[in-house]
């Protein structure tokens, strides 16, 4: 089976329509692959050349932890009610503007590089068949493969619902021009069965020289999400899809089906089962710290935690995005002021209840939580310095691990966010400067990185960790049961962790789903979770349509200069209802008579 330059048009015509852009070069990786002479049949024929090919396909899961650079490849963070980012012109500000369309969304990165892995991964699972070389690795490998057609197909459905599921390679011969749209739930059920098949064929676990490879692990916590997502009011029966129709009058959303909250949770339960007793754990340092509890997480590769991540070698980009200018940083990942706001106190209570309509907190007495004044002591534990603003003591733990703020004590030194200090607008230049009087700390390696010697770490970004896992079973648990005790016993394990006390006793359904809601919002906060979350949930349009405020970094002198701590408007966003989905690129709907529109666009 070689690939002919013969079908160079129809292969074209078929990237257009699916995004797999297989012979537009002249020696693309799928025209003389791996090798400058081979074909197809020569890749299979040798197990070396057969492994090159799979492994490279990794190469096509998305590096989520690049939230700004490449056009559009993780807009998702910036454009949640996570961060803002201080760069000009970066796609999440076209979101958050609501300034894009079908004509100009960056389907490279979304639409095309998933169909383009997919392709690859369908000529994979064909021809390995005839590879000779062991049986049981042969299906570990088909397994892994299994996995990402899975993987890749979730990542549309994620942005775009419904999509055409591509469960074979096509070739020049066929007509590719009938393809279409396939129902959500066609969609959702070919992704459990890509799951279902990967963790038959995968081990729990793999040796540390192979950390990065995907395991059944993996597989459970696919499934365990997509079904979480299939479950929700997005997906779930939403009133404004269930009798959207492709261009046949066939159903592309499903009625409402309460079943499937509790098949999420069973499929939540199944993940956290097997991979405890594989040997996985919510992740604890050394010291058992609460802050290092977690800061850790982010920071100690393939720990206990990480069911899938991928290695993406010594990577600087995210440590310059968030590092001061002072030190050479980009002073970029800017987490926003409803994100501080969301932090409890260290006894877990709740200092902000909501806010007014000038974007004045609401604030919750009962808590200690003050605004004004300075405290006078450093935390026992080192957690924040004496003098900072009264409004950033005595939070919890995952706050001092997530958010760099005025006066944090960051690699040596006391931040200064105020305009003249070192970190300052007034030494920023043009867009180098926290915008809103934040930056993002988590992720970050406070002890082994140094920007101006050059000096940088090993990086992962975690597609899947065990909290998630707990925190998407009591979710669904909750909604298929209510708040029974297995729900508390998950949620509350992920706040002890980090050294918050459990939740109160006696919630109602609803008081819980607030609860859960908060604690993905926190535990999960910048992990491309919150921007999904919101729209599955149906709540975009009350937490994405918002003003947005900051300190305010165009004044102060000091780190005790109360002007500087005046909340500040920053700039609107925009959501409409089309935005709960993502428009498909108009050039495909051109080509393919048979692709609709999503709604609304």
């Amino acid at each position: 089976m070689k690939i002919m330059k013969k079908g160079y048009i129809k292969y074209v015509m078929l990237a257009m329509l699916v995004s797999s852009v297989l012979a537009s070069c002249e020696k693309g990786f799928l025209d003389k692959a791996p090798d400058e002479d081979l074909t197809i049949d020569d890749v299979f024929a040798e197990r070396q050349y057969a492994e090159r090919f799979l492994t490279a396909t990794y190469n096509y899961l998305p590096t989520g932890i690049d939230f700004a650079e490449l056009p559009g490849r993780n807009p998702f963070v910036g454009a949640s009610d996570d961060m803002e980012m201080s760069w000009l012109n970066r796609f999440s500000h076209r979101m958050n503007g609501g300034t894009w369309g079908p004509n100009d969304v960056p389907s490279d990165q979304h639409w095309s590089i998933p169909y383009q892995a997919i392709r690859r991964l369908n000529l994979f699972t064909e021809n390995i068949v005839t590879t000779p070389m062991e049986e049981q690795v042969k299906q570990t490998w088909i397994g892994e493969a299994e996995f990402m057609k899975g993987f890749f197909h979730f990542l549309l459905v994620r942005l775009y619902g419904p999509v055409p599921v591509i469960a074979h390679s096509y070739q020049p011969s066929e007509d590719f021009t009938n393809i279409k749209r396939n129902t959500l739930s066609e969609c959702i059920e070919y992704i459990v069965a890509r799951c279902d098949d990967a963790i038959q064929k995968l081990p729990m676990t793999v040796p540390s020289a192979s950390e990065g490879r995907i395991t059944a692990a993996a597989a459970l916590a696919l499934k365990s999400r997509v079904l979480l997502y299939a479950a929700s009011p997005l997906f779930n029966g939403n009133p404004d899809y269930v009798d959207y129709t492709d261009t046949e009058g066939n159903k592309l959303f499903p009625a409402y089906d309460a079943q499937l909250w509790q098949r999420a949770a069973d499929a939540a339960k199944a993940s956290i089962d097997r991979s405890e007793a594989a040997g996985y754990r919510l992740y604890r340092s050394p010291s058992n710290d609460p802050l290092q509890n977690y800061q850790q997480v982010f920071t100690e590769r393939h720990n206990q935690e990480v069911l899938f991540a991928r290695n993406l070698g010594v990577h600087s980009w995210q440590e310059m995005g968030g590092a001061p200018n002072s030190e050479g940083g980009w002073s970029g990942l800017c987490p926003l002021q409803r994100l501080v706001d969301e932090y409890e106190m260290a006894d877990g209570s709740t200092p902000i209840t909501g806010y007014q309509a000038n974007g004045e907190p609401i604030i919750n007495a009962a808590s200690g939580y003050k605004e004004e004044g300075y405290v006078s002591e450093a935390h026992p534990a080192g957690y924040y310095p004496a003098g900072i603003r009264n409004m950033y003591v005595n939070r919890e733990p995952r706050f001092y691990a997530t958010i760099n703020y005025n006066g944090a004590w960051w690699r040596g030194r006391q931040l200064q966010f105020w305009n003249s200090g070192a970190e300052g607008k007034s030494k920023g230049g043009s867009e180098l400067y926290t915008v809103n009087g934040y930056l993002l700390k988590k992720f970050m390696d406070e002890q082994n990185v140094n920007i101006r010697e050059g000096r940088f770490v090993l990086k992962t970004w975690v597609y899947f960790r065990l909290a998630e896992q707990y925190l998407n079973y009591a979710e669904a648990l909750n909604e298929a049961q209510g708040p029974v005790d297995a729900v508390y016993t998950y949620v509350n394990a992920v706040r002890d962790r980090s050294g918050l006390p459990g939740l109160a006793p006696g919630l109602s359904k609803e008081a819980m789903r607030e609860k859960i809601r908060h604690e993905r919002r926190v535990e999960l906060s910048f992990e491309t979770h919150r921007y999904f979350d919101t729209r599955r949930w149906l709540i975009a349009e009350t937490t994405n349509k918002i003003n947005i405020y900051g300190m305010n970094i165009h004044v102060g002198t000091s780190l005790n200069d109360d002007a500087y701590y005046e909340r500040t408007f920053l700039k609107a966003r925009v959501f409409d209802k089309k935005h709960y989905l993502w428009p498909i690129d108009q050039n495909t709907i051109n080509v393919s008579p048979l692709i609709v529109q999503n709604p609304f666009w």
